[in-house]
C-alpha cells in the first residue's frame, strides 16, 4: 500500500494515544508535529537546519527525533510538554557509592507514584545506565570511588539525547569554586550533605516542573 495519497503528499499518520505518547523513546517528524501542534514541514525544516537533533534511518531519507530531544526542543520553544509527558513516571537515577543514601533515596522516591528508581554506585556504571534507562534527572555524588562527579557530568552534557536530563549533585563540599565548578560542568543543582530530603524532594519536583 502506498504511503502516499493521490496528491503526492505523505498520507496522514493516525494520532498516538496517551498511552504510546508515554512510551514512545523514538518520533517520527509525523508525530513529533502532532506532539508539537505544527506543521510537519516545520519539523523537517527544524531537523535540517540543526535546531531540532535527531537521525535519519540507514538507506532512506526518514528522519527520526529521540525522545529527550524533542522534550528539549519543545522546551525551548516554550512549547507545552504535557501532551507526551502525561501518565508517564519520571525516571531518577541516583548515583552514589553510600548505601545508606542510596537507600534513603531509593525508600523515599519509591513510595512517590510519580518516579521510576534505579540506582548506581559508580561513575562506571552511572554511564551505562544512563544509556539505557535515559533519566529525567540524576541525582550524583561528587566523590564516587572511581570518578568525580563533575566528569561525569561533562560526560553526559556531550549526549545530545540525553540534553534535557537534570542533574543535581550531593556533596559535603564547602568550598564556592568547586560548587561553581560543578555547575559550570552541567549540573542543574548542588546540595550540600546533609540535606533536607523534604527540600529536596521539592526541587526534584521543580526540576521536573511536576506538582
Amino acid at each position: 500500500m502506498s504511503a502516499h495519497g493521490n496528491n503526492g503528499k505523505p498520507a496522514a499518520e493516525e494520532s498516538l494515544t496517551p498511552s504510546e505518547l508515554a512510551n514512545k523513546m523514538v518520533f517520527t517528524t509525523g508525530e513529533a508535529a502532532e506532539v508539537c501542534k505544527v506543521s510537519q514541514q516545520t519539523i523537517i525544516r527544524c531537523f535540517d537546519s540543526g535546531r531540532l537533533h535527531g537521525f535519519r534511518v540507514p538507506g532512506s531519507r526518514f528522519r527520526r527525533i529521540p525522545r529527550e530531544e524533542l522534550i528539549r526542543f519543545m522546551r525551548e520553544n516554550n512549547i507545552p510538554t504535557e501532551l507526551l509527558e502525561a501518565g508517564r513516571k519520571k525516571r531518577i537515577l541516583v548515583v552514589d557509592d553510600d548505601e545508606q543514601i542510596v537507600e534513603l533515596f531509593v525508600d523515599v522516591l519509591s513510595r512517590d507514584d510519580r518516579f521510576e528508581v534505579k540506582t548506581a554506585k559508580s561513575g562506571y556504571d552511572a554511564g551505562v545506565l544512563t544509556e539505557q534507562f535515559k533519566p529525567d534527572l540524576m541525582i550524583l555524588d561528587y566523590m564516587l570511588g572511581d570518578i568525580n562527579g563533575n566528569v561525569v557530568c561533562q560526560t553526559v552534557r556531550k549526549i545530545p539525547t540525553l540534553a534535557g536530563m537534570k542533574i543535581i549533585i550531593v556533596s559535603g563540599v564547602v568550598k564556592q569554586h568547586e560548587i561553581d565548578d560543578l555547575l559550570s560542568a552541567g549540573a542543574d543543582e548542588f546540595v550540600k550533605k546533609p540535606f533536607n530530603i523534604e527540600r529536596l524532594m521539592g526541587r526534584i519536583g521543580e526540576l521536573l516542573e511536576i506538582g
